[in-house]
């Protein structure tokens, strides 16, 4: 039998929330949007809002909370990042969906969990910067994680009914970005604009950029490791630049189960919103006829020294993870305002890594302090690599 559900979304203006309602504004008798949260796009928010009528709003940025206050009268609104706690605490929510980006997803999702909040999860910066806190709190409140990610979702599909112990590996599929099979010689002269023409997906940014550079599935991996209770050992990355197999799990009698469909966001969305149920519905179905190939590729670690990195720090764990995450999200937003080349972003990523220092043992406090930190030193770096362009 399906279950109503009254969900929050955190980051409803972004890629991930607009496709989250629509799958809720296709099954009105299934879903109330209970909360609805975004960083700087008051206009949309405030449309939505009109729209769905959730019990409360939150805009980031607080110098535009009049302009959402004024619009929504009849809304509970407020502003700040603190904010967020109050949007994943509403006692009627039964799943918080978190689809803002990068490390600012942490503290609410904890917040969720502890109000045992079920999770979909959207931001694999939670998992990357604080997996085995939050995976444990996740386990200590009886909450599911429920991955949005096409490949994470993949892998949880393959996974039902399966053994934990049953688990060999699991094949994250990476499409390759827009710059496959190029060499470094080739990476060192990309655009920005070039590097945002995705040949498959069509996101935000950041995770686009990530996806050109191959970090995206250093994250995931990284990601994939706490989701799943993995040794590095066992999350391999497998280039397959048509889309059409999310990711694979490989088990201990040597069978392989595979996920696969049409790349469409809405499809991973659909089954984090309706699980354990499946709904029916009139997305494109995926045809064997159109695609008489489907091809796999080693990842080129050498070209794409991010995926490396991640590796790197997925094996030396603690806050390694955290210094990776919080060095890349300044090192894309410096590429994607043209202050540094593509091929510099892995040099300070790198540096970052071998210079900030290790904690093995993080707790919370160690991590929100490590992103701090690393922030303030990859800025540093970043302006050097300006000065050294200029010279």
């Amino acid at each position: 039998m399906l279950q109503y559900k009254n969900i929050s979304i955190l980051g409803s203006t972004g890629s991930i929330g607009t496709q989250a309602l629509e799958v809720v504004r296709a099954n009105p008798s299934l879903y109330k949007v209970d909360a609805l949260t975004a960083q700087q796009n008051a206009s949309l928010l405030i449309a939505q809002a009109l729209e769905f009528k959730p019990e409360l709003v939150v805009i980031g940025d607080e110098t535009l909370y009049q302009q959402v206050k004024e619009a929504l009268p009849n809304t509970k609104v407020m502003a700040g990042e603190e904010a967020l706690l109050a949007a994943v605490q509403l006692p009627q929510t039964h799943l918080v969906l978190t689809a803002v980006m990068g490390s600012v997803g942490l503290k609410p999702t904890i917040a969720a969990i502890e109000a045992k909040k079920d999770i979909g999860l959207a931001n694999k910066e939670t998992l990357v910067v604080a997996g085995e806190l939050v995976m444990s709190l996740a386990k200590q409140h009886g909450v599911n994680i429920i991955p949005v990610d096409s490949e994470h979702s993949a892998i949880f599909q393959c996974l039902v009914g399966e053994e934990q112990s049953a688990i060999e590996k699991i094949l994250l599929t990476a499409s390759g970005g827009p710059f496959r099979g190029k060499d470094r010689e080739f990476l060192a002269k990309v655009t920005k604009n070039e590097a945002l023409k995705h040949p498959n997906w069509v996101m935000g940014a950041k995770i686009t950029i990530d996806s050109a550079s191959l970090m995206n599935k250093g994250l995931e991996a990284i990601e994939a490791k706490w989701l799943f209770n993995l040794q590095p050992e066992q999350v391999e990355v497998v280039v397959h630049p048509q889309s059409i197999i999310h990711s694979m799990v490989q088990f201990t009698d040597g069978s392989i189960k595979a996920q696969m469909g049409v790349p469409d966001m809405k499809l991973p969305i659909h089954y984090a919103l309706a699980y354990p149920n499946r709904l029916k519905t009139d997305f494109e179905r995926f045809s064997f006829l159109k695609y008489p190939e489907l091809t796999f590729s080693e990842a080129d670690t050498k070209s794409f020294r991010n995926l490396e990195l991640a590796y790197i720090a997925m094996q030396k764990g603690g806050n390694m993870p955290c210094i990776l995450n919080a060095a890349n999200e300044i090192v894309v937003d410096a590429f994607l305002k043209d202050k540094i080349g593509f091929l510099e972003m892995s040099e300070v990523i790198e540096q970052c890594m071998n210079e900030m220092d290790f904690v093995a043992q993080p707790t919370l406090n160690h991590y929100l302090e490590t992103d701090q930190l690393t922030r303030i030193f990859a800025h540093q770096l970043v302006t050097k690599q300006i000065v050294t362009h200029l010279k």
